[in-house]
């Protein structure tokens, strides 16, 4: 899949528009939001959609995650960190082995987008 620009209407466009509504405090995975999107064999195209995002986005990448809760940012080092450090800022917590429970914070479209961490 080529490179798209922000908001148009391709695979990345639909993607931005679902990791858009997925409220703070929540996350979904890759293939979840492949899934949602009528994809599922396409987690890694949902990866490379959310890398070619611009720097001054909208689009709150962080809130998506791998299959067992965890970061799967390349090289992991500070762009995993920041990853952390914004879904904590949310209230999202972290086990010792660096993973949050996808059972209470994975969010489901249909759910109510609105969400109270630790609720």
């Amino acid at each position: 899949m080529a490179r798209t620009r922000e908001g148009s209407a391709t695979f990345y466009g639909a993607v931005y528009g679902l990791v858009r509504r997925i409220p703070p405090g929540r996350v979904m995975t890759y293939g979840q939001v492949a899934l949602e999107l009528g994809a599922p064999a396409a987690a890694r195209a949902v990866g490379y959609a959310l890398h070619f995002l611009p720097g001054e986005t909208d689009v709150p990448w962080w809130r998506v995650v791998n299959a067992q809760g965890g970061i799967s940012l390349r090289g992991r080092g500070e762009a995993a960190d920041w990853q952390r450090s914004l879904l904590e800022a949310e209230g999202v917590e972290f086990s010792e082995d660096g993973r949050l429970d996808l059972r209470r914070y994975r969010w489901f479209p249909g759910e109510a987008e609105s969400f109270v961490p630790g609720a």
